[in-house]
């Protein structure tokens, strides 16, 4: 391993993605970072030029997204810390429900984590070390409004990501599931409810930077007053879940 930690980030170009990049930069790490745009990661990397490292990406592609990971390693070194991050949004509802929106969204949502891991952990267990986190989402908890095909995505990561913690214990590689609440990014603007304890994704990094570096959860999930009121609610039937919900979002 170098003397700086290597982070590799995807869905990097705004929101959690490039807050949480800066965030390890401010650490001393050496940071890749993946998007589609390649002039968004441009303009990301200008801030910490040395540290920041550009690799645009379309995470649909599994090939590209193996190259990718060869192409860092070959590069900066071994990585040590891998977030999946990169994901879409879009509301649908039973009047707009479109097969190629949650096509869509599966494949950027599901299959990028997919490729991701695919590429990274057959290096990972190899070594026997190594930290990979998989942004999901609370939206993955249950149902929630115009969300059938976005909270479809996470709930599949959520549940994929559980059954890869069962094959890597003891065997090195850290694995961790990330779902936040609501995040102010360009995504969580297409929602058209109101969102309650919505945060900033400077605190939204903070959160995370702490929980894969300091905490040992599997899950790491904020805020905590509203997810874990999330988690008891989808704990009730359904008549008094849709209720609730319902009252909660104005749906």
């Amino acid at each position: 391993m170098s003397g700086h930690e290597i982070v590799w980030i995807t869905g990097a170009s705004s929101g959690i993605g490039a807050a949480t990049a800066l965030a390890f930069v401010r650490r001393g790490a050496v940071v890749a970072v993946s998007a589609r745009s390649a002039a968004a990661l441009a303009a990301l990397a200008a801030q910490a030029p040395d540290q920041l490292i550009p690799f645009p990406l379309d995470v649909t592609d599994a090939m590209a997204v193996a190259a990718t990971v060869a192409a860092i390693e070959r590069c900066h070194g071994p990585l040590d810390r891998v977030i999946l991050n990169a994901g879409s949004h879009q509301p649908i509802s039973a009047d707009t429900f479109d097969s190629a929106v949650v096509r869509r969204l599966m494949e950027v949502n599901v299959m990028g984590a997919v490729h991701g891991l695919a590429a990274v952990l057959p290096r990972f267990l190899e070594r026997g070390r190594g930290q990979i986190a998989v942004v999901a989402s609370v939206a993955g908890y249950g149902g929630l409004p115009t969300a059938a095909a976005y909270g479809a995505t996470k709930a599949a990561l959520i549940n994929m990501l559980a059954a890869l913690r069962f094959d890597v214990a003891g065997r090195g590689p850290d694995l961790r599931l990330i779902c936040p609440g609501f995040v102010r990014t360009p995504l969580t603007a297409r929602n058209p409810f109101a969102m309650p304890f919505v945060m900033a994704p400077d605190r939204a990094a903070q959160r995370i930077i702490r929980g894969l570096t300091v905490g040992r959860a599997f899950e790491i999930t904020f805020p905590r007053r509203f997810t874990w009121a999330l988690k008891a609610v989808n704990l009730l039937p359904w008549k008094p879940y849709f209720w609730l919900v319902a009252k909660a979002t104005g749906a």
